[in-house]
């Protein structure tokens, strides 16, 4: 079965339903950590929540999702590209263990400090303009819930999630009512019917089932009395976006004095990618010709001007 995500709408256009069945990506996340299996299943249940809330951006860029807390995690991020391209990963604090039994709030709140963010992140933003960030108190029982808040405070979309996770898989479910526009759609009592119609079924849907089955029997099981307009699958697939070159921005960040001090104590300089563990290694000969190429393209740009 393909990372698959899927959409459909209710006939009178005011439920969205999204699908999403991730199971290649998922593994690739999983294959570059050792999570222990509370981690894992938080980790994996953000993972679907990514792909399902992606899949809506009006823009070519990126959604962030960031659970922070203080507690054993410290934090827990999941990328996600308006392509679906996306990477994950979890930081746990040293000398913190992680109990099989652990919960959201046990793992990420249990001093009432965690909190959930979401960035979104245009591609073609201007030079100084700041992505959009909105910020929440860590409050729910599960990612889902957590997600809910998140959106009920934004005042965004009513929206409703239902996510699970193992080491196979990391699937979802997202319904949102979406509002009359345009003298379409359904009067306002018959929205609020659908609306609640469409979350009394998703509600008996079961964990298993979401990890088992494909979205399109998913759908067909919960809403087989519905007409359901369906739309063309969406493909999830797994994607890091570091590279030498924004490592080597992170070096001339950093200044030369800095750099010559790593150098003289190691060497090299090595970064690796906390996502992907992916490294990154510059010797004396990369930083030098780094930090001139640098000084020549800034005095170019100075006589340019005058």
């Amino acid at each position: 079965m393909p990372d698959l995500l899927k959409k459909y709408l209710f006939e009178d256009n005011t439920v969205r339903v999204e699908v999403a069945n991730i199971r290649d990506t998922w593994r690739e996340i999983q294959a570059r950590h050792d999570y222990p299996p509370a981690v894992r299943r938080l980790l994996g249940q953000l993972v679907a929540a990514g792909a399902l809330l992606a899949a809506n951006l009006k823009f070519d860029g990126t959604v962030v999702l960031q659970l922070q807390g203080d507690g054993p995690i410290g934090l827990i991020v999941v990328e996600c590209r308006s392509d679906l391209g996306m990477r994950a990963i979890v930081k746990i604090r040293e000398g913190h263990p992680v109990p099989a039994d652990g919960t959201l709030q046990t793992l990420l709140n249990p001093g009432g400090g965690g909190r959930f963010s979401v960035m979104l992140d245009p591609q073609d933003r201007q030079p100084g303009q700041q992505p959009y960030q909105g910020i929440v108190a860590l409050q729910g029982d599960s990612v889902a819930q957590v997600l809910e808040h998140y959106m009920a405070t934004s005042e965004q979309l009513q929206t409703r999630l239902w996510l699970a996770a193992d080491e196979h898989c990391a699937a979802g479910l997202l319904l949102q009512q979406l509002p009359v526009q345009g003298g379409k759609g359904a009067p306002a009592g018959e929205s609020a019917e659908t609306w609640n119609r469409a979350q009394t079924l998703a509600d008996t849907l079961r964990d298993d089932e979401l990890l088992a089955e494909t979205p399109d029997t998913i759908v067909r099981r919960l809403y087989w009395q519905e007409s359901l307009r369906v739309f063309e699958p969406q493909q999830v697939r797994y994607r890091c976006t570091c590279s030498r070159e924004k490592v080597a921005d992170v070096l001339l960040r950093l200044g030369k004095a800095e750099i010559d001090d790593i150098l003289a104590e190691q060497g090299r300089v090595q970064i690796n990618c906390d996502y992907c563990v992916k490294s990154f290694d510059f010797d004396a000969v990369d930083c030098g010709e780094l930090f001139a190429n640098a000084s020549s393209t800034v005095r170019h740009h100075s006589g340019a001007r005058h």
